[in-house]
């Protein structure tokens, strides 16, 4: 007999001693440690069993999604289709009717077409996304990811269908929670902001300045597009559940992917503009909290952080989101910093953006985060992280496209080391022609990861989600013991005890979490 069989023959004759609940738990553990096997079988075979084996794997949150970045190109080309767009064939890039010179019918693309027309889809997909993208001369990586976004724009409001694409992605994929980060009309904002002007006050981050514009935006009837806003996501998430026919025997998997959304903020405009887009953003998830509608938690700011006014205002937008932040203390806040590498920017540009989004701006997780080590005094940052459970939100392919960084030049082990919470995310993934799943096989291979390092990766996403209510767990990011109402459960069953069910009804949070850790339990009893 070997050795792992005859620790299993001895787990069940234990189990087979204790109390139903006892025997519960040590079941579980026994679970555990088969797929730990499994998973160390299929590392022992290489990428493709290694892919297979973490399909299935529980992997809760994905907190970092661009929508329009998630949607794959075939989507957008479907949809263009349907709208009665052109294709600009030089471009490669959607424009309006008539199609004609040198543009053709979007509809030419679909159904059954010619070897031409294929060649031009082929090519389309490759111009809206990173397949076979090589970097040549003047044209890096970084320029083609951010250059597909415009190409793949002026669609019609497909919105409920993309959210649609990515839930049911997520869902074959055993995730059960999404944070989209999606930019709702702002037009009306903007126009009052340009009016108002800004001056020198305001430029330097005065505060008293701050509430000044603050109050005159307000005045000038900011709020009247908050409404649209949130109707916006309502509208997207009716379309989504229509088209998954959520609450029928028809019901689709994706149905049972929970989604919340992030008010993007774009940081490439006059001040003004980010000023007022972000007060709305503040407005509009503080209404979304108010009146407990599940729609926006909380805001991100986005655009490329290497950008000539991301780069020269990042200071001033960081007071901006602080002092908003004084006054909307209750929405949350997750920012793109450290999204850059030597070269890209002066030296100098690399130390500040991250402790200043922490700082500065309370930012409760960081996006990215690739250029810590080069912050001014990485070391204590790195402490004030851990101390102050500031997750960052790991976006490896990413990275690799636009940055260059990959293997031993990112920083991920380091923050794991470092004990800074960290989770796995896809950031694009229909540009980068990826899914989560192929960050955990990456994060598994590139990092030499323990099965217990991808449940601690799922736990920690699902800990600092901007779901509302307690954490199921005792300690913030210590996933060991559970919060006392939940103490002596078996994590994850179906008939949890009277006080532990009142603090799942209480905490969506929880609630979610438990639903993780029962995933746990149902994948882990497979092997």
């Amino acid at each position: 007999m070997t050795r792992s069989c005859a620790v299993a023959v001895w787990l069940l004759a234990a189990v087979a001693a204790r109390p139903l609940q006892a025997q519960s738990g040590a079941a579980t553990q026994l679970d555990e440690s088969r797929a730990a096997h499994a998973y160390e079988a299929a590392l022992r075979e290489g990428p493709p069993a290694v892919r297979a084996f973490l399909t299935d794997f529980p992997k809760g949150a994905d907190l970092h999604v661009h929508l329009s970045g998630a949607v794959y190109a075939e989507t957008f080309i479907r949809d263009a289709a349907a709208d009665g767009l052109c294709i600009n064939t030089e471009q490669l890039k959607f424009a309006e009717p008539p199609c004609t010179g040198g543009l053709i019918s979007a509809t030419l693309l679909t159904g059954n077409i010619t070897a031409a027309n294929q060649s031009l889809y082929d090519k389309l997909v490759d111009a809206f996304s990173m397949r076979s993208f090589v970097p040549y001369a003047e044209w890096s990586g970084h320029d083609q990811f951010f250059a597909t976004f415009e190409r793949f724009g002026g669609l019609k409001n497909h919105t409920g269908e993309w959210v649609d694409e990515v839930a049911a992605r997520a869902a074959g994929q055993n995730q059960q929670y999404l944070e989209l980060m999606e930019t709702p009309p702002f037009s009306h904002a903007a126009q009052i902001a340009n009016r108002l002007g800004w001056n020198d006050e305001l430029e330097r981050g005065d505060r008293d300045a701050f509430v000044r514009y603050r109050q005159q935006l307000l005045d000038h009837g900011l709020r009247d597009e908050v409404a649209i806003d949130r109707q916006e996501v309502r509208a997207a998430e009716a379309e989504r559940r229509r088209i998954e026919r959520c609450g029928t025997a028809q019901a689709t998997p994706a149905c049972q992917v929970e989604i919340r959304y992030l008010y993007q903020v774009l940081r490439g405009h006059p001040p003004q503009q980010v000023f007022a887009q972000t007060l709305l953003g503040f407005e509009t998830v503080e209404k979304s909290i108010e009146e407990r509608d599940p729609g926006f938690v909380g805001i991100n700011f986005v655009m490329p952080e290497d950008g000539l006014i991301s780069m020269r205002d990042y200071t001033l937008h960081m007071k901006i989101v602080g002092y908003l932040h004084s006054i909307y203390p209750r929405v949350h806040i997750a920012l793109h910093a450290g999204e850059l590498t030597m070269g890209m920017v002066p030296p100098e540009g690399l130390r500040f953006h991250i402790r200043q989004a922490v700082k500065l701006a309370h930012a409760e997780r960081i996006g990215h985060g690739v250029d810590v080590m080069d912050e001014d005094n990485a070391e204590a940052l790195l402490r004030e992280m851990a101390e102050g459970h500031v997750m960052v939100e790991i976006n490896l392919t990413s990275n690799d496209e636009i940055l260059g960084v990959s293997g031993d030049r990112h920083p991920f082990p380091i923050y794991r080391a470092a004990h800074v919470p960290v989770a796995l995310s896809t950031d694009d993934e229909g540009v980068s022609r990826i899914d989560l799943t192929h960050e955990y096989q990456r994060a598994a291979l590139d990092y030499h990861l323990s099965y217990e390092d991808l449940k601690q990766l799922a736990r920690t996403g699902m800990e600092h989600s901007f779901l509302p209510g307690d954490s199921l767990w005792a300690e913030e990011d210590v996933f060991s013991l559970p919060a006392a109402a939940c103490r002596g459960q078996v994590l994850g069953g179906d008939a949890p005890a009277p006080g532990c069910r009142k603090f799942l009804d209480a905490s969506q949070k929880a609630a979610a979490q438990w639903e993780l850790e029962r995933r746990f339990r149902a994948f882990e009893a497979k092997f």
